[in-house]
């Protein structure tokens, strides 16, 4: 609990601070500046994304309004049956995010294919191991500590099995006929500590279960001097939708956000992704795919 609360603590920090870090070291507090010469070189954007279309797992994301933080997606298909995703938001600029966010983006593309690759990989360990490269790949990116939350997932979809590392991102939530589970962080965000290490958890997504991720821009949604959208509300919503399709999962809950705060503009990305596993899977399986 007390290492959540230290990264939370962080990561304000850094959003406050515009590239200034504050670590308290007992009655001390030191300050280490980025870094930064984004300046003086191109900056980087990440190459598009493209939804993967699978036989047994609908995909979907949704975002409201105009892109202007750091929130980042991306998604790879590796054989057998993996499909592997990660979800981002890179503190700061967005400009300067999406520097960060495509030096990332090269880093996933490169390692998912060789971690995750044949029938007998350990998806924990691969897992776990991306999760340090993508770390370092923040650091180095950003020349200096960046507050990066992430929530990093391989999905199986014979078995069904997600392995996932939350690292400070908000809570996924997984609907099924049981009810509505939370997958809450189990590590420090990315971008902080170089040598951050963290276990990867497991779960199952049953035939006709579905999974949401929602950006912090989406939580921290609100108009004038009303309170923040928040999670409670969010995971009401995805408790009670009626929806067929990862993509009306997507869109209702915008559709919520929206109506809370009463179409102002948002002041930061506002993205939601979403993964439902279709009742297809049975036959799919039975038919030994």
């Amino acid at each position: 609990m007390k290492c959540q609360i230290g990264a939370a603590a962080s990561c304000y920090a850094v959003r406050q601070n515009c590239g200034i870090f504050m670590h308290s070291l007992g009655p001390r507090t030191m300050k280490l500046p980025f870094l930064n010469h984004t300046a003086q070189r191109d900056l980087r954007k990440p190459a598009p994304t493209s939804i993967p279309k699978l036989d047994t797992l609908q995909v979907a994301m949704q975002y409201r309004g105009a892109r202007m933080g750091g929130d980042f997606f991306d998604f790879i298909e590796v054989e057998p049956s993996r499909l592997v995703f990660l979800m981002m938001d890179v503190a700061g600029k967005r400009d300067e995010a999406m520097h960060i966010a495509a030096a990332v983006q090269d880093k996933f593309r490169e390692n998912v294919p060789v971690l995750f690759a044949g029938d007998e990989v350990n998806e924990s360990q691969a897992a776990a191991d991306l999760n340090i490269v993508i770390n370092h790949a923040v650091l180095e990116a950003a020349e200096g500590v960046r507050c990066a939350p992430a929530f990093l997932a391989s999905f199986d979809e014979n078995l069904g099995t997600l392995t996932y590392v939350n690292s400070g991102h908000t809570s996924a939530l997984i609907r099924d006929a049981e009810g509505t589970t939370e997958l809450k962080a189990n590590g420090v965000p990315l971008g902080l500590f170089s040598h951050a290490v963290t276990d990867a958890q497991l779960c199952v997504l049953q035939p006709g279960a579905s999974l949401l991720l929602a950006s912090k821009g989406l939580i921290e949604s609100k108009k004038a001097f009303s309170k923040e959208y928040g999670f409670k509300r969010l995971a009401s919503v995805v408790r009670e939708a009626k929806f067929s399709t990862a993509a009306e999962l997507c869109a209702q809950v915008l559709g919520d956000v929206e109506k809370y705060i009463h179409n102002a503009d948002p002041d930061n990305d506002v993205t939601t992704v979403a993964l439902m596993r279709t009742a297809a899977v049975q036959s799919a399986v039975a038919a030994g795919r």
